[in-house]
């Protein structure tokens, strides 16, 4: 017999707005016909200096569904998610509230005495079957993604063909590295879906420069039209868009960058997900039904899939598995700030190529695909062994489907190794030579990829073997960077190449 639901209200957050959170389970959660409560809490803005497209999108969000709910919600504007709720619903009266998605708000809502918390939505593993799964494969000390990724694969019968991964291979990466091809500006795909502003949006720009205009808020980088969903409708077109148009061309080019086309084959449901529109069981089954029905090829649909019950789901579950701890990792002892040009999005002082170009997209749109942030804005900030949790906050506050449990995991353990190996192989940085042969963005730089010295050294190849001398002793010990690290004895001139690295400095390069 289901769990009677006892008189309340249910409390949505601000990424808690698809239908999948509408939805009870043990008590804990909203009947057909529970009042709800939505809170825009202006504390969120003061706090941090979000990207202001950012800031848009999630307001957007919110209103529309509230529009959406109609009478049934009721939408405070608060100065605290404290405050809001007693304005809405008193001290007394029950509220129900679905897991929240950072460790801020759970401790929020379970110091509020008439909270009553209960299970995540959004993702496709209970916590509880995930702890088991990482107990067992050695209990946090050395996790791996691709088992993680075969488990939910067979547990939830992702691309699978009886007990065996469809096509007989569990990874298809090896058909998924390809560089763009040579002399193309752009692929040539299908555009993405781009949604439509309306009268919500005005709002939402209005209050934003009251806000700025008053000093209350500081925002960063541009808020142009609005490119990414803000209702469940936009998403649900932006997911049929991709499946139907794009998805095939996925694969091959996932790696790659171009100048002329930030977006080259990726989905940008990213934000759609975070925000609770889109269901991850909807997207992963959507494109396997493209395999299954023949309009899009194995390589470019396992790596979609690979990407959100692979990925994300592991990020979501190492967020909570490995407890608040994680987020003063720092394995490398790196403590450098992070420079003024670098937090203001200020592309234009920066003349390598490949920082600029990417620099620029995400100062103009709050996002940018996962080689970009991972290789190169990533790489560039471990090269000069910046603060891995100034760098988290910084991602978290930049891009558009930014949030704690997001990046946290996909700062410190990928992105910086700071968690020294816990989460990943090695650490992921790369000198010219990568961006080259992934990219179109080193011939008219003014670098040289090659270039160690000089006034044409590339500075991502400068700091790359900077970064393996200063590490060298980790390294070293490393089957995967041991190899690289034997070569600094072959440079023949790395104290030049440390002179170089010194002359950049914290200045934009």
């Amino acid at each position: 017999m289901a769990a009677k639901q006892t008189a309340g209200w249910h409390w949505l957050f601000g990424d808690q707005l698809g239908p999948h959170f509408l939805t009870g389970g043990g008590g804990r959660g909203p009947g057909r016909d529970t009042p709800l409560v939505m809170i825009e809490s202006r504390s969120v803005f003061r706090r941090r200096r979000f990207h202001r497209a950012k800031a848009h999108l999630v307001l957007s969000a919110m209103r529309h569904r509230a529009a959406e709910l109609g009478d049934r919600v009721r939408y405070v504007k608060a100065d605290s998610y404290r405050e809001g709720l007693a304005k809405a619903v008193g001290r007394r009266d029950r509220v129900t509230v679905h897991h929240p998605t950072s460790r801020a708000a759970l401790r929020l809502v379970e110091s509020l005495e008439a909270v009553e918390v209960g299970a995540p939505r959004g993702f496709l593993v209970d916590p509880a079957d995930f702890a088991a799964w990482a107990d067992g494969h050695g209990g946090g000390a050395r996790l791996r993604q691709e088992d993680f990724y075969r488990w939910v694969r067979r547990t939830h019968d992702l691309l699978m063909d009886g007990e065996q991964p469809a096509g007989g291979k569990w990874n298809l990466d090896h058909d998924n590295r390809q560089p763009p091809p040579k002399g193309a500006e752009a692929l040539e795909l299908k555009s993405p879906y781009r949604p439509r502003e309306d009268d919500i949006d005005e709002e939402v720009r209005r209050d934003l420069d009251r806000w700025a205009e008053d000093g209350d808020v500081s925002f960063v980088g541009r808020d142009g039209p609005r490119r990414f969903p803000a209702t469940r409708k936009e998403a649900l077109a932006a997911l049929k868009r991709f499946t139907a148009e794009r998805l095939a061309s996925f694969g091959p080019y996932e790696d790659a960058m171009l100048a002329g086309d930030p977006v080259m084959s990726h989905s940008l449901l990213s934000s759609s997900l975070n925000l609770g529109l889109l269901d991850p069981a909807e997207c992963v089954e959507r494109a396997e039904a493209a395999y299954r029905d023949g309009s899009a090829p194995l390589n470019s649909v396992e790596g979609f899939v690979r990407q959100i019950a692979g990925w994300r789901e592991y990020v979501w579950q190492l967020y909570w598995y490995f407890g608040e701890e994680y987020r003063s990792s720092n394995a490398l002892r790196h403590t450098a700030a992070l420079p003024d040009w670098w937090d203001d999005l200020d592309a234009d002082d920066v003349r390598a190529r490949c920082l600029s170009t990417v620099l620029a997209q995400v100062r103009d749109t709050g996002w940018t695909h996962h080689i970009p942030r991972l290789m190169i804005l990533g790489g560039y900030a471990l090269q000069r062994g910046w603060d891995p949790a100034a760098l988290t906050d910084w991602f978290h506050r930049s891009f558009v489907d930014g949030y704690d449990w997001v990046m946290l995991p996909n700062v410190v353990g990928m992105s910086q190794y700071a968690d020294g190996g816990r989460m990943t192989t090695k650490p992921y940085t790369s000198g010219g030579a990568y961006v080259n042969r992934m990219s179109d963005l080193c011939g008219p730089c003014a670098y040289r990829p090659g270039d160690r010295t000089g006034e044409h050294a590339c500075p991502y190849t400068t700091g790359y073997w900077v970064f393996m001398d200063r590490h060298r002793e980790r390294l070293e010990r490393n089957q995967r960077t041991a190899q690289p690290v034997r070569g600094l004895d072959r440079l023949g001139n790395l104290d030049e190449v440390r002179e170089r690295y010194e002359e950049v400095g914290d200045g934009p390069p």
